[in-house]
């Protein structure tokens, strides 16, 4: 497979939205409309535009509510293909762990509840090495929203030194776009206690194996959606750029 060419993305989508369910909404995450669109047709539309023809989505917590919603969603030349993870209150590199048996080949893995610019990923998906992990980071830390809740991360010439939230030396942020060759699932199964692991330890083991690279995003713009304080920066983000891009076509 030559750089940049992937056609498999695996999206995980398996949890309850907690915090955002404490604020009142009732649909799954994926789903929450921002500025009038389900949240998630954002990462569709990057999706297609990257050439991805089977898009793999780890559900679990009203799996049935949220694949009625996501298939009216996908474009007709992308199949969709629903992952079960029945321990989904785990942590979500269980849920990763779920797509092993339909992945033989690097793919793309991203978060559900994660907007981003289609231009994010296919600068990233141009970058990207097969061979290795790549994440997507983000070098703007004062720009970040809920800072203190962002996933942090210490680079050293383009490699992963040390990922987590409670990092205190820390150079990027985690913006869940990852690359991943099919040597994740080795990884995390390694990583795994007492049946339970975070997608996380499996980049910090593959960092310590010289094996985890970060590929910056520059200006580009991303937002976790966690609870209604980041929907509603995503919502006045996404809007302002909207409105941006309007003005720069005329």
């Amino acid at each position: 497979m030559s750089e940049g060419n992937f056609s498999e993305a695996v999206v995980l989508m398996a949890g309850s939205g907690s915090r955002l369910r404490a604020s009142g909404a009732v649909l799954p995450k994926a789903l929450i409309p921002v500025l009038g669109r389900p949240l998630f047709s954002f990462a569709l539309d990057a999706l297609r535009t990257v050439g991805i023809t089977t898009l793999h989505v780890v559900v679990g917590n009203e799996s049935a509510t949220l694949l009625a919603g996501l298939e009216p969603l996908v474009p007709a030349e992308m199949r969709l293909h629903a992952i079960n993870n029945p321990d989904w209150e785990k942590q979500n590199g269980v849920s990763l762990l779920c797509a092993a048996p339909h992945l033989t080949a690097p793919f793309l893995l991203l978060m559900g509840d994660h907007l981003f610019e289609p231009q994010l990923l296919e600068a990233f998906v141009r970058q990207a090495d097969p061979a290795v992990l790549n994440l997507a980071v983000d070098r703007k830390i004062d720009s970040v929203f809920d800072l203190d809740d962002a996933m942090k991360v210490e680079t050293r010439e383009g490699q992963i030194v040390a990922i987590g939230k409670t990092l205190t030396d820390y150079d990027a942020i985690d913006t869940g776009v990852f690359v991943c060759p099919p040597e994740i699932f080795s990884y995390l199964r390694h990583a795994c206690r007492g049946g339970d692991c975070s997608l996380a330890d499996g980049v910090r083991l593959m960092a310590t194996d010289g094996k985890a690279r970060v590929i910056d995003i520059g200006a580009a713009w991303w937002q976790d959606v966690d609870d209604s304080g980041m929907l509603g920066e995503a919502e006045s983000a996404a809007a302002a750029r909207l409105t941006s891009a309007l003005r720069a076509s005329h």
